[in-house]
């Protein structure tokens, strides 16, 4: 496993959306280094399976958690728990931050339901 400097990953990764660099050689860590335009970011969702860490990078976020909003830049951390609804969207205009959590299997999306 070799090091990894997050200020050039997010500098090469301009104009790129979402995850622009995971990590790979690790049997039980999931890390990804998310960027997102002012205005965009994930949806809410409910993570049941893993407690989720975001570390603000660059720029400033915005995370809502439970109901709670929480802004994120960088060196802030921000311990999510399994269970809770969650959000998260950029405020600036290069907002990146690294979202590590326990190895999981594949993700299975939802189906919505028609009506």
């Amino acid at each position: 496993m070799e090091s990894v400097f997050l200020d050039m990953v997010r500098a090469t990764a301009r104009g790129g959306r979402g995850t622009v660099w995971t990590l790979a050689d690790s049997g039980e860590l999931n890390a990804n280094l998310l960027r997102f335009p002012a205005g965009t970011g994930v949806e809410e969702h409910t993570n049941e399976a893993v407690d989720v860490l975001l570390v603000g990078v660059a720029g400033e976020g915005l995370a809502r958690v439970g109901g709670e909003e929480h802004r994120l830049r960088p060196g802030v951390l921000l311990a999510i728990p399994k269970g809770a609804p969650r959000s998260l969207r950029a405020l600036s205009g290069d907002f990146v931050c690294l979202s590590v959590h326990r190895r999981r299997g594949p993700l299975v999306p939802k189906r919505r339901r028609q009506g």
